[in-house]
């Protein structure tokens, strides 16, 4: 072989993963993905919610964390290209994805799969892609970034958006302006969005009555609870605790939940 391409770039991992709770991208090496659906933000950046089309660049690990259900296509790249690239990189970002249009379609064609030489020169193609890219994800409003994590803290005691948009010392209607413009959806619906994660985790992990896995999450009872979930997810919560426990894995238990066991 006159020249190996693989040493210049090569696929050592590739993820395409739907996710709705945080999780890792592992592998060692520089990570370039695409947000295909969903938003979210890298572990320590919740100010930072990158939208559908953003550009993922940055080393393994990287624990990537959702503000609702989500779809990424990522690429784990080792080689002497990819160590160069790593250099002028600052740190693990979100980048608009205007500025590489073509990553997606070269990701997908990883994704259905090459021969390691093929996959190389995608690779390298990938890499010659992404380089443009660095115009990091803009940072949340700090009203936003307040309410998100408001929510996400206390999504089992909130009585609503009136009670946040009181907390943050705001009116309703401010609050659900700036932030619809801000993340694409109201952040009623990003509260339920919130409850229903927290009572998948408890379904496919614990044995609680549905009662009271609606009252740790902040559904109003099971009734309420069950209406919501189908409406989310299309299956009842019973069909979903079916379905997920066998490939659950331990989990700590949520805020409220240790209360139980005082």
């Amino acid at each position: 072989m006159i020249f190996d391409c693989t040493r210049v770039a090569r696929l050592t991992e590739l993820a395409d993963k739907q996710f709705s709770a945080p999780f890792v991208l592992a592998g060692g090496g520089l990570w370039v993905g695409v947000l295909s659906s969903g938003r979210c933000a890298l572990s320590g950046e919740a100010q930072r919610l990158a939208a559908a089309g953003s550009l993922l660049l940055g080393a393994g690990p990287l624990r990537l964390v959702p503000a609702e259900p989500c779809h990424l296509v990522a690429a784990c790249i080792g080689g002497s290209a990819a160590a160069q690239f790593l250099q002028g990189l600052a740190g693990p970002m979100f980048a608009s994805g205007a500025s590489a249009p073509g990553a997606a379609q070269l990701l997908a064609q990883l994704a259905a799969g090459q021969p390691p030489a093929q996959a190389g020169s995608l690779c390298f193609q990938l890499l010659c892609e992404a380089a443009e890219a660095d115009a990091a994800a803009p940072a949340l409003p700090p009203l936003v970034a307040a309410a998100i994590a408001a929510m996400r803290e206390h999504y089992a005691g909130l009585y609503g958006v009136e009670e946040l948009s009181a907390s943050l010392g705001v009116s309703k209607s401010h609050l659900v302006r700036v932030f619809k413009a801000a993340v694409g959806i109201p952040p009623g619906q990003y509260l339920t969005g919130v409850r229903v994660e927290a009572a998948k985790q408890l379904l496919c992990r614990r044995e609680y009555p549905l009662e009271v896995v609606a009252s740790l999450c902040g559904f109003s009872g099971a009734n309420y609870l069950c209406r919501v979930f189908k409406k989310a997810t299309g299956q009842t919560p019973a069909a979903w605790r079916e379905a997920a426990a066998p490939a659950a894995l331990p989990a700590a238990p949520l805020p409220l939940e240790q209360e139980l066991y005082v």
